[in-house]
């Protein structure tokens, strides 16, 4: 699999929600993802303690759509600024791959609750 790049925006203390299609960097076929788990992680730099865990949910594994999530009670919590994340996924036989990576810009709101 390629890992590919995709650059994200939170907004602070809203849901965040955002679809991929992973394709085959070979046949640019979408890629099957059945049998496959996922994980994500959002941190301040890769050597950061502190992480942030992204919901991977898959909507459709046989033609490769996934969905990152955060709730808005996770949202609230991240302070605005520069982050990075990827997502891992891992197949039948514990093999891991990192599939898509990239920066994440976490915006300031200004309304409060």
């Amino acid at each position: 699999m390629a890992v590919y790049v995709v650059n994200l925006v939170i907004d602070q203390g809203a849901d965040f929600n955002q679809t991929l299609n992973l394709q085959s960097n070979l046949t640019n076929a979408p890629l099957d993802l059945v049998g496959y788990t996922g994980s994500a992680q959002l941190r301040k730099h890769s050597s950061s303690k502190g992480k942030h865990d992204l919901t991977v949910t898959f909507v459709d594994r046989v033609n490769g759509v996934i969905r990152l999530g955060l709730s808005d009670t996770i949202t609230s919590r991240i302070k605005p600024g520069r982050y990075i994340y990827d997502i891992i996924l891992t197949d039948g036989s514990g093999l891991k791959e990192r599939v898509v990576e990239g920066s994440v810009l976490v915006r300031e709101g200004a309304t409060r609750e």
